[in-house]
């Protein structure tokens, strides 16, 4: 807790720091008043009984940032580019060309995020669309024009791409991951009335109840803080070299490899595509066609969030993506190359192909730890209730993730700015 508060406060005395701490609560601020101007039509009494009493919105509004509950004009959230960043990245394992430009580095990579914008759009206006329908059968919203209909959908389209720009906005000019930060601001605003809901469920009966919830909490935080910092630590050695009069390496290094390190975006992956068939399902259950109409309840049945198989699809979905996303962010040929590169070997190992084959059979385990860790972290409201029962829970564990990872990955970020700039100070 000192070192928080040290960067904290060492951030707070840098200029260029803190003018971007401001910008970013300044985003968090717009994105709040944002949050709470609901689409026109829509009856909110209604709206919040029906989330009350259904688990996958309530599930769903957590990932909304607490705006799908009061259908703000940002309704659909991050989901539409978080579902378009997933299909981009799995298009890049299949076409050849997606892969060669996410090689180009920083250009390659805009043009990556730019076609993942452009796949955004379809995406929230069949989502806006479903929304419709489901709120429309619900009697929560009545008949509109089409018109009306296609205002509707261009409200709530534009809302999430508004979303997506202040997102990418805080990445440039603010401090940390601009999507993640707008979840976590999301979850954080909902804690309040999460946690008021949670104190009125309180009994006599269940106050012991809380105690342990609360001890399961703690334990939770410790083991997320202790597993993203976990790291397993590979001895690499550099050979000595000559040139000219000067003698270069001949020096023992370490190459660390994160137990977790996919951080947070398996948990966003697998909640966006576990979610998919229970919205569908959703949307179809008021179908007058009987296959369907019985085929969608059997999904919302079959996919009950307290259900054993909607939590064993959540769990392995977790650790699929968990592996996905690991072998994306860390390529073992190019690391290999880059330590024979510059004379470095493992010790027993021979360079290249072989050191390749021997960091990711390393990297294959060690992710597995983590990604088993991160399925349970997933599944836990549905542990936690079962030890508890206590239904309202107040933060469930992907939100204590979300919430807990973004903290440490932008204070990591915040002190990396601080030391650059003391370096820049430094050569001055």
């Amino acid at each position: 807790m000192n070192s928080i508060f040290t960067v904290f406060r060492n951030s707070i005395k840098s200029p260029d720091v803190r003018k971007k701490l401001l910008f970013t609560a300044g985003i968090f601020i717009i994105f709040r008043i944002f949050a709470h101007i609901p689409v026109a039509g829509v009856n909110l009494a209604q709206l919040k009984a029906l989330f009350a009493q259904n688990q996958f919105l309530s599930l769903l509004d957590i990932f909304s940032g607490g705006t799908l509950a009061n259908f703000s004009v940002m309704g659909l959230g991050l989901n539409p580019y978080i579902n378009a960043s997933i299909i981009l990245q799995l298009l890049t394992m299949v076409f050849p060309k997606l892969e060669e430009l996410s090689k180009e580095g920083e250009s390659g990579r805009q043009k990556i995020n730019q076609y993942t914008r452009f796949l955004t759009v379809p995406l929230a206006v069949l989502q806006a669309f479903g929304m419709y329908a489901l709120l429309r059968n619900q009697g929560i919203i009545l008949n509109l024009s089409p018109l009306n209909i296609i205002s509707f959908l261009v409200t709530m389209t534009a809302g999430t791409m508004l979303l997506v720009w202040f997102g990418e906005l805080i990445t440039e000019r603010g401090v940390g991951n601009g999507i993640s930060l707008l979840i976590f601001a999301g979850i954080i605003g909902r804690l309040p009335v999460v946690f008021g809901q949670t104190i009125s469920t309180i009994t006599a009966e269940n106050i012991f109840n809380l105690g342990v919830f609360l001890v399961m909490s703690l334990i939770v935080i410790g083991s997320i803080v202790t597993i993203n910092e976990a790291t397993r630590q590979i001895t690499v050695y550099y050979a000595k070299r000559v040139r000219g009069n000067k003698m270069y390496g001949g020096q023992q290094t370490h190459l660390p490899l994160r137990l977790n390190q996919a951080g947070v975006i398996p948990i966003i992956f697998a909640v966006s595509l576990v979610l998919l068939p229970s919205m569908v399902a959703n949307y179809l259950v008021a179908s007058k066609n009987p296959m369907l109409h019985n085929g969608a309840l059997f999904v919302t049945t079959w996919l009950n969030p307290d259900g054993f198989a909607y939590n064993l699809m959540y769990f392995l979905l977790v650790v699929g993506f968990t592996y996905f996303y690991t072998a994306v962010v860390f390529n073992p040929k190019k690391i290999s190359e880059e330590i024979q590169k510059y004379g470095g070997f493992v010790p027993g190992v021979r360079p290249g192909v072989q050191t390749a084959k021997y960091l990711n059979y390393i990297l294959t385990r060690i992710t597995l730890a983590g990604a088993l860790f991160l399925g349970t972290i997933a599944i836990f409201p549905t542990i936690a209730k079962s030890f508890t029962n206590i239904q309202n829970l107040m933060l469930g564990g992907t939100g204590v993730l979300i919430v807990v990872s973004v903290v440490l990955e932008t204070i990591k970020s915040i002190e990396a700015q601080l030391v650059m700039r003391n370096y820049e100070g430094f050569k001055k």
